[in-house]
């Protein structure tokens, strides 16, 4: 679903990939004492997140999905990648720590226009 993406935005959609399969393969070493590959549970959550990632509706201009007004995750997986993100989330700072930059970066920038019209129509209707 990738449409119209500049170089730079085809590179910040791979950072978060990355940076998203990082935190899952921290968690899942420190929680499920895995060696090298992930458990199929984390594998699981994994697969589930790049696909999100790939299908979300605010390409090329997506925002960091903790900030982000349509919450596609199903809720278990929701609840299962937010346990991964407070585990993992300060450790990044040590362990990868230019991914944590630029996932902190990317959290604090300002959302596109489609996202900021997205998130009025949301806030009119409750």
């Amino acid at each position: 679903m990738q449409k119209n993406l500049t170089p730079n935005m085809t590179r910040r959609v791979a950072r978060e990939k990355d940076t998203v399969s990082k935190m899952i393969t921290l968690y899942c070493h420190a929680r499920h004492g895995s060696d090298g590959a992930l458990c199929t549970d984390c594998a699981a959550l994994r697969d589930y997140a790049l696909d999100r990632i790939d299908r979300c509706m605010f390409q090329p201009d997506k925002p960091a999905c903790g900030r982000c007004p349509v919450h596609c995750y199903q809720p278990e997986m929701r609840a299962r990648i937010r346990e991964v993100m407070r585990y993992a989330g300060p450790r990044m700072l040590f362990r990868h720590p230019i991914a944590a930059a630029h996932h902190l970066a990317h959290t604090i920038s300002k959302p596109s226009e489609k996202v900021r019209r997205v998130a009025d129509i949301r806030l009119s209707r409750e």
